[in-house]
Formats: structure tokens, C-alpha cells, sequence
């Protein structure tokens, strides 16, 4: 999206705030936690506003971040998709970075109560893309992606110069989850990842039971083609 040159993108600001502002809400925030004085999820919105006043603005988040504000007249101010990934893949790549991981910071009931409640609201249901989809055939769904929400697909946008740095757009950690990102040179296909949960923590695998049903849920709803 950024690639596409046509909108001001922002990535997970709600997130910046909820881990790092000046009233934090993630529940393993300790003394010595980085905070920004501030920065609160009030402020990341009337800044997400002010953008929008200006142009197009494509903002990925997690929605566990903010399910307390989700209110029709907020609600209403964005074209919604959901971007899902399979749960063995999203917790042991959480449980590597933070083995102390809590379940309230993955974030698949949130994802499916919000894709429920846009369901109840609009009539229909947002638009969901699963990534293990995208990373077999990047150019037919990211095309299927533009067509639902109604905006042009620009092919160019798929490839991109390696070599960025992964802290210029990410404000945790310098970037390390992106590392790989700032290697690649664009949305490429790739085969479909697994993961053995059984050499896991029972913790690990308990969490991954009780996230399956959520990401099921939207699975069956996903793009296909």
C-alpha cells in the first residue's frame, strides 16, 4: 500500500499507543515500559482525522486495540477488511519474540466481534483476506482487494527496491518484525507455511486451541478465487 504512492499509511497507530503512550493498556506493561507523553489512542485519532482531511489514508491495526470505541459513528468512518493468518503461525512467532506473551494481546475474538458487528450493522460483511491466500497469488488477491473496496490496482506496486530500514515505518523494537520485509523485493508468490505445535508449551498450545473457532469463523468467509 505504501508502494502504491497514493495514500498517507500508517501502521498500527492505535498499537503505538496502546503499548507505548502515556497511559498504556497492555497487560504486561512494567515499571521501565517506554511511554510517550502525549500519545493516546484519542490523539492517534484526531491525527488520523486530520490526514484524512487531506487525502486517502490506509491504516492496518488490530482491533483489540480499540473494541472500545467501536460505536457506529466511528465505525463508520473507514472501509473495513479483515487480514487473517493462521493462529499456529501468529502464536509461535509471538511466543518467539515474547515467550511471556498474554492471550489478550493476539487478538482473534476481537477480530471476529468486530467482523460480526460490521456484518449486523452494514448487512453484509467486510471484506477478508487470509494471508496464507495473498502469499500464494499475490496479484489475483491483492486485484480482488482493490476491486472490494473500490479503489485502482496498480500491479508496479506488487515490487519494490530491497533494502529498506524496518524502523522507518515501526515503532517497536527498531523494526524486528520486519526484517524480512526490509530484505524482500515485493509480494511474490510463496508456498503455504506450517507450524508442529507439538513441541510447543502446553500454554502455547492451549492458546492456540481457544484462538482456532475465531480464525475458522472468518476463514469461511475469506476471498477466494
Amino acid at each position: 500500500m505504501r508502494q502504491r504512492g497514493d495514500m498517507d499509511c500508517l501502521h498500527e497507530p492505535f498499537g503505538e499507543a496502546w503499548y507505548q503512550g502515556e497511559d498504556p493498556m497492555w497487560h504486561r506493561f512494567g515499571p521501565g515500559e517506554v511511554t510517550t507523553p502525549g500519545l493516546t489512542l484519542d490523539t492517534v485519532w484526531q491525527d488520523i482525522q486530520r490526514r484524512a482531511a487531506g487525502g486517502p489514508v490506509f491504516v492496518k491495526d488490530f482491533p483489540h486495540y480499540i473494541n472500545h470505541m467501536w460505536t457506529p459513528a466511528f465505525l463508520v468512518h473507514f472501509t473495513h477488511a479483515c487480514l487473517i493468518r493462521d493462529p499456529a503461525l501468529t502464536i509461535t512467532s509471538m511466543y518467539a519474540k515474547w515467550p511471556d506473551f498474554h492471550e489478550g494481546e493476539v487478538g482473534f475474538p476481537e477480530q471476529r466481534a468486530l467482523f460480526d458487528l460490521l456484518w449486523a450493522l452494514n448487512g453484509s460483511p467486510p471484506l477478508v483476506i487470509d494471508s496464507g491466500d495473498l502469499l500464494e497469488n499475490p496479484h489475483e488477491i491483492t486485484q480482488a482487494f482493490c476491486n472490494s473496496v473500490e479503489i485502482p490496482f496498480i500491479p508496479e506496486a506488487l515490487t519494490w527496491e530491497p533494502g529498506g530500514d524496518p524502523s522507518a515505518h515501526s515503532w517497536w523494537d527498531g523494526g524486528s518484525f520486519h526484517g524480512n520485509l526490509a530484505k524482500s523485493t515485493g509480494l511474490t508468490p510463496q508456498k503455504r507455511k506450517y507450524v508442529e505445535l507439538s513441541e510447543m508449551p502446553d500454554r502455547v498450545r492451549q492458546v492456540y486451541r481457544r484462538m482456532k473457532p475465531h480464525y475458522d469463523h472468518l476463514y469461511a468467509h475469506r476471498i477466494t478465487l
